[in-house]
């Protein structure tokens, strides 16, 4: 869970105050849903989930990743990295479960023992599938030692062991002190140099995301009046994508708050000429879409339009300036030059963050647009291109969308953001 989305969460702990309804939370979309957000369909037909064809084409990549990174296997537990490549979902306890791709053959697993019928149904669609080895261990045995014995049975007994970045220090320290033949290395070359270049499936499923989720915000903001509280639009919109068919959520941030980059947990109430800006995004077979729109309920002022306009400009540089070959950095760069021009630097003075980082099946993932970073872009490589300026104790203004990258230059997913009275063209 990122800081956005607790936040957002925190928010829905507390008692929810509406201006005319019922509280409302996610799961229900009665009669207190407002026209606009009852008025949204169902689009989970559209979503067409990644193929097993696919995976093993995933799969294939990491050992010649392995191969060029000189490693002889990479072990990853529940998370991104084991969807990406086997499509298995799991939930990650004390009790080790690990995945070991070798950088010759099929995977395989070491699952605690009462645990193995679920991990071979989740197995079926993926590389090797239900003819993957699967090594249990009972509750007072060490599963560390069946790590080894894996790796002993494919005639590995030395070497380099890649260890997927999410992997708790737990599992990594029991896995080295089994394993003493095998020097432990960062995966990310392989899982990252995997990931961070998007298939044409993915994609699809990326627009898809995207889509929706601008549909939903315009359906929350079609229904915004003064008096309705931040809580309120957030529990709209979670309700909004469960109409669609999507999990997914946002922060709402109001007037001052809205110059917090990550928002406030505070109770917040929506004013004629407020700030209002909204952020997250939802899931669409994972793959996951990351929007901010600002928007001024009533007329905004001189100073809120100067401000915008220059966000606008930013967002553009930046997407202007994002095409294969060039540094990660050199985007950051661009947006950044045009705020700080316009009298809002130096650097990180209201613009306080980085102009984006990649997206798919994590909402932050590899690699980064920041100062500094080296690595050129590829096509298929995605990201969110989102510039603010904070104004501490006035209010923020960020406008995100997400681009990918063509042999040409950067697309977005969705339309920019046209004023702040018409945040969605």
């Amino acid at each position: 869970m990122n800081r956005r989305r607790f936040l957002a969460n925190s928010a829905f702990a507390l008692p929810l105050a509406a201006a005319g309804t019922a509280p409302l939370m996610a799961a229900d979309c009665g009669s207190t849903l407002p026209p606009a957000l009852a008025a949204l369909k169902n689009r989970k037909s559209e979503a067409q989930p990644i193929s097993l064809t696919e995976r093993e084409r995933r799969y294939d990549r990491a050992q010649q990743k392995m191969l060029a990174n000189k490693m002889d296997a990479i072990i990853l537990i529940g998370g991104s990295s084991l969807e990406y490549f086997t499509g298995i979902r799991w939930w990650n306890s004390e009790r080790l479960f690990v995945c070991v791709m070798p950088q010759k053959g099929a995977p395989f697993y070491v699952s605690p023992a009462f645990e193995e019928e679920r991990a071979r149904q989740e197995m079926t669609q993926s590389p090797g599938g239900k003819f993957s080895h699967v090594y249990t261990w009972q509750e007072n045995e060490n599963p560390y030692d069946l790590v080894v014995k894996g790796l002993n049975d494919l005639g590995l007994t030395s070497g380099r062991l890649g260890i997927e970045e999410r992997v708790t220090f737990v599992f990594s320290d029991g896995i080295e002190r089994a394993a003493t033949g095998f020097t432990l290395t960062s995966a990310t070359p392989v899982t990252a140099g995997c990931r961070a270049v998007k298939s044409d499936a993915e994609l699809a499923l990326m627009h898809l995301a995207n889509s929706v989720t601008l549909d939903v915000y315009a359906a929350a903001w079609r229904s915004i009046t003064p008096g309705v509280t931040n809580r309120q639009v957030s529990a709209w919109i979670a309700a909004g994508y469960d109409r669609v068919g999507f999990p997914g959520d946002a922060s709402c941030q109001v007037d001052a708050y809205s110059a917090l980059p990550h928002g406030s947990p505070e109770p917040q109430t929506i004013r004629e000429g407020s700030v209002v800006l909204l952020d997250d995004g939802c899931k669409v077979e994972g793959y996951q879409s990351d929007i901010s729109r600002t928007f001024v309920v009533g007329k905004p002022t001189d100073r809120m339009n100067k401000v915008f306009d220059i966000v606008h400009h930013a967002q553009s540089a930046a997407l202007a300036a994002a095409r294969p070959g060039v540094a990660c950095g050199a985007v950051d760069a661009a947006a950044r030059k045009v705020i700080t021009d316009a009298g809002f630097g130096p650097d990180y003075a209201h613009f306080t963050h980085r102009v984006g980082h990649g997206i798919g099946l994590d909402m932050h993932e590899w690699p980064y647009l920041v100062r500094g970073n080296n690595q050129p872009l590829e096509a298929g490589m995605t990201f969110s291109d989102e510039p603010g300026i904070y104004l501490r104790g006035e209010f923020g203004v960020r406008l995100e969308d997400d681009m990918y990258i063509t042999p040409d230059g950067a697309k977005l997913f969705t339309p920019q953001s046209k004023s702040l009275e018409q945040p969605f063209a």
